[in-house]
């Protein structure tokens, strides 16, 4: 029960995108990252990271009932056969939201791309990503359904969250978005040259910039 005495001391009342609400028996809840489960002497295990960073292992037998066949429904997130870690993974794991409803709530894809990641740079400010949108809108509709070659990230020039959410709801955005507070720091470990927006960045899993383009036609056949 010791971990449990830290869970009931991390506590939190924003909710970030790679944190979910855990409750254990007597009520307590906390917003952990569940990294993987275990098999222990006592059962099925969570091992959770903290937002300091921490990890604390919970027993199944201690959460709350739902919460206990979560944990041990709860699959690793899955990787193509072919795919490879990619430069982007520590950034970008746990810090997505994405468009859900009428509102940006966390989002933990099922899978991760297995060649280019597309960054759109941009912002709801912007009177000329307010042109381009829609056509990178029905790009994205067209391609990716099925399609693990790619995935597209919104990197946000906006100065708060709710200009970022108007901007996704009012041009119907199907793709995730880096979390606002991260930007400052991918901006920082991935210098992509972006001097104006929008700008349209296209990587490698290594990191290396293959194409920067806002030509639909080109977008296309590069994620066949």
């Amino acid at each position: 029960m010791k971990a449990f005495l830290v869970l009931s001391l991390c506590l939190v009342s924003i909710s970030s995108a790679a944190f979910e609400t855990w409750t254990n028996k007597n009520g307590k809840t906390a917003e952990l990252d569940l990294v993987r489960v275990i098999d222990t002497k006592d059962g099925k295990a969570g091992e959770f990271r903290m937002r300091n960073g921490k990890q604390i292992t919970l027993q199944a037998a201690d959460l709350a009932g739902p919460d206990a066949k979560r944990l041990a429904d709860w699959k690793p997130l899955a990787v193509a056969a072919d795919s490879k870690p990619s430069a982007f993974d520590d950034v970008l794991d746990g810090n997505l939201v994405k468009l859900t409803g009428r509102s940006l709530k966390r989002f933990k894809p099922e899978g991760k791309p297995r060649k280019y990641y597309i960054f759109y740079y941009t912002a709801s400010w912007c009177g000329p990503c307010q042109q381009f949108t829609p056509s990178l809108v029905e790009f994205y509709n067209a391609n990716k359904d099925g399609n693990d070659n790619f995935e597209l990230v919104l990197i946000s020039s906006d100065d708060d969250e709710g200009a970022m959410e108007n901007y996704a709801k009012d041009k119907k955005m199907p793709w995730p978005q880096l979390k606002l507070g991260k930007v400052a720091k991918f901006e920082r470990d991935f210098n992509h040259g972006v001097t104006g927006i929008p700008s349209v960045v296209v990587c490698d899993l290594d990191g290396k910039v293959v194409a920067k383009t806002q030509s639909i036609a080109e977008l296309e056949k590069l994620v066949k």
